[in-house]
Order: C-alpha cells, then structure tokens, then sequence
C-alpha cells in the first residue's frame, strides 16, 4: 500500500513538473514590419536544441538527431547537412536572432518533426514525369538534349521502384510533348500517390554552375527561391496545397540520398511556383539532376551508368519517403548514407514517433494564424535552347 501511495505521489510529480516544462516553452510571435518572426532561442527550447554555438553569423543548433545552422542576413541555412532555402533572411533585430515563422512552418517543421505532418498517407502510386518532349528539347549540351536524358532517367527509375512494390505511371513514354497542365490531371487521378518530376538544368549566365537542387511549392506569402523580395507583380490567390508539408518531407528524403550517394555540388531543397508543382493536389517535387551547361557534369550526365546511379538515389530517397508515411520511421539524412558509403553501419531506421519536443505542443498556431496575403505563380517558361556546347575533345 506504501508502495502504491508513493508511485502515485512520484506520477504526481512528475506530470506536474512535465506541465510545467510545457508551460514554459510557449511561442512568442515578434512582429517586425507587420510580419512574423521567431527568435532563433524560442525555437531552439521548443525542438530540445542545445545552446546555440555561435561563429561570427554564423549560429549552429544540435540535438541528437538534428542539427541546424543559420547564417546572419542570409536565406541559406543547414538542415541536417544538406542546404536549405529559406523565404526570407534570418536576421538579428533588437539584439535577438529572428527567423520567419513562414520558413518555421513550412521548412523547418516538417523536416524536424516528419511524424506531425498532417494526412500523411500510404504511398502505393509514384507519378514519373519526365520534363519536356517532342519539340520542347529542353537544355541543350554538346552531348544531347534535356527531353531524352529525362525519358531515359524515368526509364531506369521505374523498374527499380517496381522492384520495391510501388505501381508507376509515367506522363510520357516516349519523345512526345504533354501540356504542364495534363501532366498535373495525370498525377491528380490517382491515389495513394506522390509526384516526381525529373529534369536537368541549364544557366545562360554562368558556365561553371554544377550540382543537385530540388523544387517543392512555394508556400503562401513568401516569395520563391530566385526572388529576391515580394513585389505586387506576384499577389494573387495562390493558396498552396494540403500536401505543402509532405511535399518538402518528400523533396528532404530524395535530396538527401541524392547528396549522400553522389557527390555532386549541394544547390539545395528550394522552393517554386512552377507549374507542375502548383497545379498537383498530391505531394510533388522537380528534381533537377545536374547542369547540362557546365562541361564536367554534362557529360557524366551523357553516361548510361551514371543516370542509372542518380535513379538508384532517387528510389532510394522515395522508398525512405515511404518508410516514414506508412510506418512513421524517421528517414536517413545524408550522414547515414555517407556512413553507410564509407563501409560503416548505417544506423537503423528508428521511430519518430516520440519526437524529443513535446507532442502536445504543435505549429498548429502557427499554420491557422498565417498571413493572409496570397502570392501569385510567377510564370516559368519552359527553358529554350541555349546553344550547342562543343563537343569533347
């Protein structure tokens, strides 16, 4: 009976000393211009971070699983090593660090918790789409076009997806052109499903570019990646989707097998309003796998074997995508598949079910509070042909 007594007593305290640490980690919204922002410690306490290490601008955050790093006056930031794109800077006002609660919600959230994120269903369908076709050739190299090496990718994606039980559909088999609006009804007719839209990219401005990047919806109320600020030239009714969070999770998963398996330049997890990704109610990213105007990367883009590596990473990044929607298993980040690389043991896929931050603490604030202002798609067109590099020598 003792015993009983004091294991009600011990139970006592420590719901009550739990409600108080909860208690004490409340989000305190910092208004600067009429918009919303979070100090950098706030967001710190919430997610269980460490105190913050601080290097000129630059300010690191890590716990066990995670790790973050900000930059001062900079839109750049590391989650869990790999770059990530920002809406808006992080900046230092009234002596304290402050970060967008747009990039809190939208970025940072989904990737630190990928448990919360809402309506995360079964994934059974991946929607293949390969970019361009017919007489949209997309970039051109000295090697090829865009439309083939894209055709080609999904390809070699298919079988390997299939391999691990998923159904594919593909928005062209062959060397045809399909409107951006059917490949979105293409993807949106299905079930259970994610979208994955594969290109290769291309800059007239700068010969060396190189690297990986990935595209997921610019979220309402913030400009896009290539935008250096908002104009009123893109306010319009652009609400985003249901699928806002998935769709970031899902860029997360494909862009970090990607940089841990292949060793190309980290361009980042970016944001879009391309119209593939506005127009798809499911989860849907743009891979973009490489620059076909930079010498080096457009001919290890020309070989078979390497696109048949870039397709084996992104098999890999959907089925961890997967693995986290069914069975709510946290998803490898690049140092698991650099360790796993390297001949070390990967660490075991483990459940994020009880996150280190309190559960009964959401963003749920954060999403229902969110500005009202509506942006609109900036109107991408398709890339053009930008001349025929030399052939290799």
């Amino acid at each position: 009976m003792m015993n009983l007594r004091r294991l009600t007593i011990c139970t006592i305290c420590g719901l009550v000393l739990a409600s108080r640490l909860i208690a004490a980690v409340e989000w305190q919204v910092i208004k600067v211009n009429g918009r919303d922002f979070l100090s950098v410690d706030n967001v710190a306490k919430f997610y269980g971070f460490s105190g913050a290490v601080v290097d000129g601008k630059n300010i690191k955050l890590s716990t066990e699983k995670n790790e973050l790093q900000f930059r001062v006056d900079s839109r750049e930031m590391l989650l869990n090593g790999v770059r990530n794109w920002l809406s808006f800077p992080v900046f230092v006002h009234e002596g304290k660090v402050l970060v967008s609660r747009i990039d809190l919600a939208k970025t940072l959230e989904p990737q630190l918790r990928p448990n919360m994120i809402k309506n995360l269903g079964r994934v059974q369908t991946i929607v293949l789409d390969p970019g361009h076709g017919g007489f949209d050739k997309g970039a051109i190299s000295g090697y090829g076009y865009e439309k083939d090496y894209a055709l080609d990718l999904g390809r070699l994606l298919r079988p390997l997806l299939q391999a691990r039980g998923f159904r594919v559909i593909m928005t062209r088999e062959s060397d045809v052109f399909v409107p951006l609006e059917v490949r979105a009804q293409i993807a949106n007719a299905t079930r259970d499903s994610i979208f994955v839209s594969l290109h290769f990219n291309a800059t007239d401005r700068d010969p060396i570019a190189s690297g990986f990047e990935i595209y997921s919806l610019t979220p309402r109320g913030a400009p896009s990646t290539y935008e250096d600020w908002l104009t009123q030239m893109s306010i319009n009714i652009q609400n985003g989707t249901e699928a806002d969070a998935a769709s970031v999770e899902l860029s997360s998963c494909i862009y970090h097998s990607l940089i841990g398996h292949i060793g190309e330049f980290d361009r980042g997890i970016k944001r879009a309003r391309f119209a593939v990704l506005r127009l798809t109610k499911i989860p849907a990213v743009l891979v973009e796998g490489g620059f076909l105007t930079e010498r080096g990367e457009s001919r290890l883009i020309a070989k078979p074997e390497w696109r048949k590596r870039l397709a084996d990473a992104i098999c890999t990044g959907i089925d961890n995508f997967r693995t986290l929607a069914e069975n709510k298993k946290r998803p490898f980040v690049v140092a698991d598949y650099r360790r796993e690389k390297s001949g070390g043991a990967a660490p075991e896929k483990e459940s994020v079910v009880n996150p280190a931050a309190p559960p009964t603490l959401s963003l749920d604030m954060l999403y229902s509070e969110a500005p009202r202002e509506d942006f609109a798609p900036i109107q991408t067109p398709t890339p053009s042909p930008i001349g025929t590099a030399p052939a290799e020598p």
